[in-house]
């Protein structure tokens, strides 16, 4: 593969979703990586080619092209993911990153891994979490295949920072928001965004008639107090993307990439009220309430987080969507 002379060369999984979008452009218009370098690692889509930008096409899965794509890399951002899709996540999150560690450390060019993780590793609100959850918190998976892809994801940057003293660094996220994602989080309609799909908790009946009166769900945990729930902005988690490339603080550390406070959903719906005349309503849920640590990530890296969930909620119910951009789910979960 023919190397232009130039600064460092980031290999990028998942650069053509929602955070590798927003991290390949941040990366670009940073005037602390003007040399930089972005190598796209795609399968299904396509990175836009530019002067600092390439792609290689194969499946993370495929070691000959996990090992096309690393060459001359210094740097690896491994974003490439799959939710509940049983059929493809170990071939993604285990066979794939197994495949991307074993070139690093074979690497002369090689100097850091950063893995973004997620806050599903912890089991996030499926378990009772009495403390702040900090990094040192053990891994504990909830039912399905995407938290245990998480767990693993985790422990094999760890042992093979253990086992060969690789420079790695991950970034533990919870739920990443863009555009008006917030919004439609809240959604009691077939148009909700990820979990929990309210309609169900309360039926379609109930459901049909909130979606008619603009009510917002109120999460109510087992002892019917409000759930409180991580959150962070996207341009939150490439700021810290950012900050972590190089910095002598983040080799072998992983960090909780968050808002400063959890979102309280009864916060929320009265924010909403105030701001925007919208009714809620209590839904109890079998889920509990979760504190992310970030202080850590703040300590180290220098890192602050822009958005609460005020800021949360008036991007997502301001931002107009273009005829263009069309909500699109890329994987289920």
């Amino acid at each position: 593969m023919n190397q232009v002379s130039a600064g460092p060369l980031v290999l990028v999984t998942g650069a053509t979703g929602k955070v590798g979008q927003h991290f390949c452009d941040a990366l670009l218009a940073s005037p602390a990586h003007t040399t930089w370098r972005i190598r796209a690692l795609c399968h299904n889509r396509q990175l836009p080619p530019g002067p600092r930008v390439e792609s290689v096409q194969g499946s993370i899965a495929d070691r000959n092209a996990v090992e096309r794509a690393l060459d001359g890399v210094t740097h690896v951002v491994h974003l490439a993911t799959c939710k509940e899709t049983p059929e493809d996540v170990m071939d993604v999150t285990v066979k794939g990153l197994f495949w991307l560690l074993e070139g690093c450390r074979q690497s002369a060019a090689f100097r850091q891994f950063v893995l973004i993780g997620g806050d599903a590793a912890l089991g996030h609100f499926v378990y009772p979490h009495p403390l702040p959850v900090t990094e040192e918190q053990i891994h504990s998976a909830y039912p399905g295949c995407y938290a245990l892809s998480k767990v693993l994801e985790e422990v094999m940057l760890e042992q093979y920072q253990i086992q060969y003293d690789l420079n790695g660094c991950c970034l533990r996220a919870p739920w990443i928001m863009e555009k008006d994602d917030f919004k439609y989080q809240l959604s009691f309609g077939e148009d909700v965004f990820g979990g929990p799909r309210w309609r169900d908790l309360v039926g379609a009946a109930k459901a049909d008639e909130y979606v008619r009166k603009g009510r917002v769900p109120v999460m109510l945990d087992p002892a019917g107090q409000p759930v409180q729930r991580n959150f962070v902005h996207v341009s939150d988690l490439v700021a810290a993307i950012l900050l972590a490339l190089d910095h002598p603080q983040a080799e072998k550390q992983t960090f909780n990439i968050c808002c400063n406070e959890p979102v309280n959903y009864r916060f929320v719906a009265e924010y909403l009220k105030e701001t925007r005349g919208l009714p809620a309503v209590d839904v109890p849920t079998p889920y509990y309430s979760t504190w992310l640590d970030n202080a850590k990530a703040k300590f180290l890296l220098g890192w602050r987080p822009q958005y609460d969930y005020r800021r949360l909620i008036d991007d997502a119910y301001n931002f107009q969507r273009a005829a263009s951009d069309p909500r699109k789910i890329w994987y289920p979960g």
